[in-house]
């Protein structure tokens, strides 16, 4: 069952048309690139994935059903997971606390209000088992208010990971990381579970390239290209729309 199919999808907000005619599927832990210039209509795309707009037009599937209609919400109870261009954290609460409230997110617990979460040791123990396989430990009880961005940006996945997603949208996570800081998320993103599938929107085309078997090029909200990187990368098409058909190519062939 494929965890995502997208079928003649279509956006528009006015008389704007942003998205059109926009065809995609993904395969179990199948790792995708979405690539394309400022304005290509990508975090669009992600915000009609996941329920946050409607669609113009189109259809969309996840898991093997139809998502018409689903708010946000039970998209995610499906097993979507989403991360955001710009962080989506609790800034007052602690790295633990984010993930605690993570964690049972997707539990039948969330609707008792009366029982602190902290109360149920599994949840703990979930939240816990994040923090030290993701290397947060040490930063466990700290603001997330207080980390820095690139820090914030690592709490944020593993966040959508505490949910258990079998689809993830990654928006940009390597957006206003210093280099080193795109090292420790890029090698976050490597070492996902392989079941789970992932859908990146990447500037940085090293990392698109690097963590990502297929690539697919949006360009005025339509798909202009799709295929492994190196047909990509020599399709004179994607060439001119970045750059003079330069610049984002240059390194690393």
């Amino acid at each position: 069952m494929r965890p995502l199919e997208i079928a003649h999808l279509a956006k528009s907000f006015g008389g704007l048309q942003v998205l059109q005619d926009v065809c995609l599927a993904l395969e179990p832990g199948e790792r995708r690139a979405l690539i394309g210039p400022n304005g290509a209509g990508k975090t669009t795309l992600f915000n009609v994935i996941s329920g946050v707009l409607a669609p113009s037009a189109g259809s969309i599937r996840l898991f093997g059903r139809d998502a018409a209609g689903l708010p946000v919400h039970r998209r995610s109870l499906l097993g979507l997971g989403r991360t955001y261009q710009v962080t989506n954290l609790f800034a007052d609460l602690t790295v633990f606390e984010n993930l605690l409230l993570g964690v049972q997110a997707v539990e039948p617990s969330r609707f008792a209000v009366h029982r602190p979460a902290r109360t149920y040791r599994h949840l703990v123990a979930r939240a816990e088992a994040l923090l030290r396989d993701w290397g947060l430990w040490d930063a466990r009880d700290a603001l997330v208010r207080e980390l820095s961005y690139g820090v914030q940006r690592q709490v944020e996945i593993v966040l959508a990971l505490a949910r258990g997603p079998r689809l993830l949208l990654l928006d940009e996570p390597m957006a206003g990381l210093s280099p080193g800081e795109r090292v420790t998320v890029s090698g976050m993103i490597r070492r996902l579970d392989g079941a789970i599938a992932l859908l990146l929107i990447e500037h940085d085309m090293d990392v698109a390239f690097e963590v990502a078997g297929t690539i697919t090029v949006l360009h005025e909200g339509e798909v202009l290209a799709e295929g492994e990187a190196a047909a990509i990368k020599g399709d004179a098409r994607v060439r001119e729309i970045y750059l003079g058909a330069e610049g984002m190519f240059r390194k690393g062939g």
